[in-house]
């Protein structure tokens, strides 16, 4: 059955969401990160997406001392996302209190490096972010077009021992248009072993079970929750 994630992206210390992939343009939430965090988990979900867009933007993580606090007042498993760029920022991720890292330039622009995390860290705590924009990977919070097709990158990082992919369609991102579902399919059909994991878009439970029955292993949900197109009683299936 699918795993539901809850997202968290923390720019400047509130909670916010991009709109469309550009980390520039946001809308910005009120509620107070660790309230909507403690909120999630009473909820009954169990894992928590933690985006650090500030660390993203400055390629470096920033926000580490709010995924402390989360795992300190939590019981969520953490997976951090946005500037982890050293085997520094990664230690300090993990020590922190996260359970995964998630990472999308490093994969692309420091590929050794990625080989030594996979090697240092095991290939059950390392996600692959491969996030594109018409089957091209981008990075660098979504600002870069790297030139790499998005299938060539899975089958090479695949081939290295990576078994878990974040994917998304970057235009869907906070649009609430429904998933790719073209792009999800492509990717478990050509992956059966890859556990993807689909972001961006969902609407609906409909859409969350079409994502179920294709073979997709987990969904992160933002927009939806935040603005109680989905609500925890929806998803009680899942939550389990």
């Amino acid at each position: 059955m699918i795993q539901i994630i809850a997202s968290l992206t923390i720019a400047g210390g509130k909670v916010v969401k991009t709109i469309k992939g550009n980390i520039d343009e946001v809308k910005i939430y009120d509620e107070n990160p660790l309230d909507m965090a403690m909120n999630f988990e009473a909820q009954g979900f169990k894992r928590l997406h933690l985006i650090d867009l500030d660390g993203a933007k400055a390629r470096k993580v920033i926000n580490y001392k709010l995924l402390q606090m989360l795992s300190q007042y939590t019981k969520l498993e953490m997976d951090y996302s946005g500037g982890i760029s050293t085997d520094d920022d990664a230690r300090t991720v993990f020590e922190c209190g996260a359970k995964y890292i998630t990472t999308a330039s490093v994969p692309v622009h420091e590929n050794e490096k990625f080989k030594e995390w996979l090697i240092t860290f095991g290939g059950k705590k390392i996600i692959l972010a491969a996030d594109s924009k018409e089957g091209i990977v981008h990075t660098g919070g979504w600002k870069k077009h790297t030139g790499i097709d998005l299938y060539n990158h899975l089958d090479y990082w695949h081939e290295r021992g990576v078994r878990y992919v974040k994917a998304a369609e970057i235009a869907r991102d906070g649009q609430l248009q429904g998933p790719d579902f073209e792009l999800y399919q492509k990717i478990c059909n050509k992956f059966p072993d890859l556990n993807v994991i689909a972001s961006g878009g969902v609407r609906t439970l409909e859409d969350i079970e079409k994502l179920d029955d294709m073979g997709v292993y987990a969904v992160i949900l933002g927009t939806s929750l935040y603005e109680g197109r989905l609500k925890a009683e929806d998803l009680k299936k899942y939550l389990v």
